[in-house]
């Protein structure tokens, strides 16, 4: 389906990141991973070239602009022209408002939302050469409806998506589509050590009843990213069980 596409997946090492960039790389793409953690990158470039695609990993900063250049400049030289970008990286430093300190804010809404910004902008030129390009900004629900003591991260994925609305105008006549999803509570190492009561309070939240999964997550972005997708651009897909229903 995607066989010969170069992807760029932000967040790769491990998580949504990861299962995103292996059901690109099990749709035939080779994948670019983005990510910070050194440790994660070996392991994630192991598991995408066990599905028999090519992987490349580098240390990126997504809030350093040189950073984010250098990396997609070398993604083009050693992969081919990304030609689709997953803005996956993201961070919580979760606090109430009156407590909540300058570096709290400005760090979430420079990897959440800065982040997505310098990926976008470097990775962009290749796709309207081309004139073909998918776009997949990974929000939340977080960023639709709201939670207390996450202002930063609800400013920072509410954001994404007036960016991807944005830049969906922007691109369109390239046949650059754009969208965002928008995720629920996912099942990740976080919410495993949860206490059971509290697991059970969120679950309580969701009309399906359960906590979604990476791989959720990582089936609408391939959706998103395939010809299935083709006439799909600027919209927000809600992967969270019902719950902002």
């Amino acid at each position: 389906m995607l066989k010969g596409k170069v992807a760029v997946v932000t967040g790769a090492g491990r998580g949504i990141g990861l299962s995103i960039a292996v059901a690109l790389a099990e749709a035939g793409a080779d994948i670019a991973l983005f990510d910070v953690n050194p440790a994660d990158l070996a392991a994630a470039k192991a598991t995408i070239e066990a599905k028999g695609v090519r992987a490349l990993t580098a240390e990126v900063d997504v809030t350093n602009p040189a950073s984010v250049g250098a990396a997609v400049d070398r993604v083009a030289a050693e992969l081919g022209a990304p030609l689709i970008l997953i803005n996956n990286a993201g961070i919580t430093k979760d606090n109430l408002l009156m407590r909540m300190t300058d570096d709290e804010w400005n760090k979430v809404l420079a990897v959440n939302l800065t982040g997505a910004f310098n990926c976008t902008r470097a990775t962009m030129r290749h796709m309207t050469r081309e004139r073909w390009g998918r776009i997949v900004n990974i929000s939340s629900v977080v960023g639709v409806m709201g939670n207390a003591g996450q202002a930063n991260y609800a400013a920072s994925k509410a954001g994404l998506i007036g960016f991807t609305k944005a830049v969906a105008k922007e691109l369109a006549s390239r046949s650059v589509n754009v969208n965002a999803i928008a995720p629920g509570y996912i099942a990740t190492k976080m919410t495993e050590n949860l206490p059971e009561k509290a697991r059970e309070t969120l679950v309580s939240l969701i009309p399906l009843k359960r906590l979604g999964t990476p791989e959720d997550i990582a089936k609408t972005a391939i959706f998103l990213c395939s010809p299935a997708s083709d006439y799909i651009t600027g919209q927000v897909i809600h992967v969270d069980g019902g719950m902002v229903m």
